[in-house]
């Protein structure tokens, strides 16, 4: 099994490294760096050991390759639902969606990948925190809503080691 460690930053709290197999590749955090006690709404990366459960691309976005993990194409109508009070929560809902939600497709690229963790998945527990992802980094590695952000590039790396037996440890 292959064990990444994201190791955050000494002075700045949204800036981490994840290590693991080799690499030692930069990332952004969520705004209000890594936390023990995760809440929606937060900005905090949660403090916890992570797996993979699934990859959602954008297919016009990505390159096609195979992964050891189960592939799932973004569509136009695909959200995922942030919402406390929806029996949907944490979970990829069809648009339009009367709750509240982010939409998976995007005009910018940080979800052209999307690395769905464990985080609060079975069962989710609601407002114990939603949609804590892997994606692609904004320029600069600026902070996420508590997500694991890596540039394109290193994605790519990261990809070509991850096992389904990876785990992700933060703290």
């Amino acid at each position: 099994m292959t064990t990444f460690f994201l190791r955050h930053h000494p002075t700045e709290r949204t800036k981490a490294h994840l290590e693991g197999a080799g690499l030692v590749l930069p990332c952004a955090i969520g705004r209000g760096g890594v936390i023990a006690a995760k809440r929606e709404g937060d900005g905090g990366t949660p403090r916890a050991t992570l797996k993979i459960l699934n990859i959602y691309i954008r297919r016009d976005h990505w390159p096609s390759r195979s992964f050891a993990f189960p592939v799932k194409t973004i569509q136009k109508h695909h959200g995922w639902c942030d919402d406390i009070k929806s029996s949907r929560y944490n979970r990829l809902v069809n648009l339009p969606f009367t709750a509240s939600h982010e939409a998976m497709w995007r005009e910018d690229p940080l979800y052209d990948i999307v690395l769905e963790t464990d985080w609060n998945a079975r069962p989710a527990i609601r407002g114990r925190g939603s949609a804590i992802f892997i994606h692609l980094a904004r320029v600069g590695l600026k902070p996420t809503e508590g997500c694991i952000a890596l540039s394109r590039k290193d994605m790519m790396l990261f990809l070509s080691r991850l096992t389904r037996e990876s785990r992700i440890v933060i703290g």
